[in-house]
Order: C-alpha cells, then structure tokens, then sequence
C-alpha cells in the first residue's frame, strides 16, 4: 500500500542478490573506501618496515598482517553492505552487547601493552580492542531507541540512549580513552540532534563536556600531560608530535620521495596514530589532500543519500556512522598537524590494526546498506504533496 501511494522503483521478480546489490549500492562511496585502503597498504610499506627490524620480524610483516585484516574488513564491509535495515539493526544490537560486556570487563581482564591505558584484550597472536567494535553497535542501538522514542506512545528512547551513552564514556574515560569517549558522545548528539533536540540542551550538554574536561584536567595525570603538551608554545622536537610536525614541514607539496622518509625511523607509532606524517614527509600535501577528499567524499555521499531517507531509524543510524567515521579521520590527522591533542586514535582503513580496520569494515558496511537505493518513497515526496494541497 506505501508503494502504491508515494509511488516505489520497480522491484525486479527474480533478481540475484548480487546484481541487485551492485544496482542499488553506493558505488562512489565504496570505491573511496578501496582506495583509502589501498593509501593504507602503500603507507605500511613506508612506515611498517622500520617496526619490523626493531621486533625482530621479517620487513613486509606487518603489511602482510594488514593485507589480511584488510582482506576481512573489506570482505566483512561487502556482506554486512547486502542486509537489510533490519538485519543490520538486529545484528548491530546484538554486537553491541558483547561488546559493551567485553568493554565492562577489559579492568579485570584486559591488557594495556605498557601504554597506560587498559584498551585491549591479548590473545597472543593477536589483540582486540572492544571500543572499536563497540562504536558501530552503540551507533545501531541509539538510533534504534531514538527512533522508537519518535512513534507514538513510544518508550522514552532518547532518555534510554543517553544513559547508554554516558556509562559508555565512563568507561571509557576509565581506562584513559578520552578521544574514543568524545567519539562516543559526539555520534549521539549528532543523532540526537537529527532526532529534534532543542537547542539549548545541546547547549547545556557542551557545558557539561567544558565542566567534565576540568574535572578530568585536575585529577588525570595523563589528561593533563596530553593537554599541557598540546597548550605548549614550544613542541618538544623529541616527542612525538615534535617529530610529526617536522615531518609535515619537510614533505612540503611533493613529498621527499618514496622511501625517503625519516619520520617512520623515530616515530613508535609511525604506522598507526601518525600515519599521516609519513605520507605528508614522502608524498607531500598533494596525497594527503587526495585522503582528505576520499574521506570527504564517503561522509557527504552518504549525508546526501540520507537525507532523501524516510525511515527514522535508518536516518539517525546512518547520520552517525558517517559522521563518526569522518570524525575520526579528523581527529587523527588534527592530533598530527597540533590542531587537537595527542588522543592515540587510528586513520581509519589507513592506519594499521587489526580491530580498527576490522570495526571499520563494519561500521561502512553497515552505512552502505542503509544508503542503499530501496522501493521507497523519498521524505521529498511527502513534503511536496503537502506543499500541493
């Protein structure tokens, strides 16, 4: 009946799933994201081998590692990409409780690799880092109560998500992930503000992050190093934001050439949270535009597409994954250049790690299955047919 009244693109009887994937997918978007990819792989060849020689591996060891991984996030994007809105919800919900359980446990169970910071779980090949995976899911889950908060004689969703959200950051802000914790709040008021919130709540609530910052800033002693460093005039050049901003200042617009750099020799985290130096010192600001630009293109891409959507929660899930996605690109590439503080979050698809590029995978797939061309009417045409009345 919904199809006879708005009007519906013609279902074809019969059709395979895969053509009717690759009709109804955006394509645009999902080529970026080969290509961000393919950046990434190019990258590691630069920056992984140093890493390599210093624990004893092979050179191309981590490239190989990450060929794989991203093997199954491009793999687990595609399929995730085939599901339905339904499917996708019912399964994002379900991740999201194992990981919010695997989250709750990392004090009594997890691991923080000597950096200070409880945020994986080592299985001895490998590690996992549950707020990864558990951003997706929470993105699914709010925006599933939100929308039910929107029907009528609906249960308080928002109410419900905003608790959510904020036990969430605490955890978070337990281990010391604060950058993964703003993460986390920004994606649900981008949603809750799609949802209709007024805007003297959104007001009050970047209050309430000014007043928790300072309340962290004097009892985190590694809070304060992060900003103090960040507030500093003078940039240690032995630090690692010392050592990336040289690097971005010697690559200039070209780069120094392939191979050339010396970023990847100093930097420990040359080839995760500072993927973006090496590319700068040996490509130049010409590929870091090109990244730029494919992250812009898969953020406004799916913005667009979502705005024709009628569903609610189709609406909010998807506006939060694609703004937490570009996000934290912009966080990253902020954290190198000295625009934001030191946060230790990963370029997403670009930088290397296991659960990044795997959540990341995820997190896309489950965007380009609710930008996907459905037998719907677009919200447009409501609005011009009460414009005629």
């Amino acid at each position: 009946m919904t199809e006879m009244v708005y009007g519906a693109v013609p279902v074809r009887d019969g059709e395979p799933i895969l053509p009717k994937w690759w009709r109804t997918v955006d394509r645009w978007a999902m080529g970026c994201v080969l290509l961000l990819f393919a950046v990434g792989m190019l990258l590691g060849l630069a920056a992984s081998p140093p890493l390599a020689a210093k624990n004893g591996f092979e050179p191309f060891h981590y490239v190989q590692r990450q060929a794989l991984f991203g093997g199954l996030a491009i793999l687990t994007m595609v399929l995730t990409s085939m599901m339905s809105p339904t499917v996708v919800r019912r399964l994002g919900v379900l991740g999201f409780i194992v990981a919010f359980v695997a989250l709750a446990l990392l004090p009594f169970f997890g691991t923080d690799f000597g950096k200070g910071a409880m945020r994986w779980y080592s299985l001895g090949f490998a590690a996992i880092q549950p707020s990864e995976f558990l951003k997706p899911g929470f993105v699914v889950a709010a925006a599933w109560m939100m929308a039910a908060a929107l029907e009528i004689n609906g249960p308080p969703g928002k109410t419900w998500s905003f608790a959510l959200c904020i036990s969430i950051v605490l955890m978070l802000a337990i281990q010391p992930d604060f950058g993964q914790a703003c993460l986390v709040l920004f994606g649900w008021g981008v949603m809750y503000f799609v949802a209709g919130a007024p805007m003297v709540l959104l007001v009050g609530m970047a209050g309430l992050v000014v007043v928790a910052g300072t309340v962290a800033y004097s009892n985190s002693e590694h809070f304060a190093r992060r900003i103090d460093g960040f507030l500093s005039v003078d940039v240690d050049p032995t630090t690692q934001l010392g050592y990336a901003t040289n690097a971005i200042r010697e690559g200039g617009l070209f780069g120094v050439g392939v191979g050339e750099g010396e970023v990847k020799w100093s930097l420990p985290d040359a080839h995760t949270d500072f993927i973006i130096a090496v590319a700068a010192e040996e490509y130049g600001l010409v590929l870091v535009m090109c990244i730029i630009a494919l992250y812009t293109g898969v953020v406004v891409r799916s913005l667009l597409r979502l705005v024709r959507e009628r569903d609610p929660f189709i609406r909010l899930a998807g506006t939060g994954l694609a703004c937490m996605f570009g996000v934290q690109a912009m966080i990253n590439m902020g954290v190198a250049v000295r625009l934001l503080p030191a946060k230790g979050m990963t370029l997403p698809f670009v930088s290397y790690g296991g659960s990044s590029v795997i959540a990341s995978g995820i997190a896309v797939g489950m965007l380009l299955a609710f930008t996907r061309t459905r037998p719907q009417g677009e919200i447009s045409d409501i609005l011009g047919r009460g414009r005629s009345r």
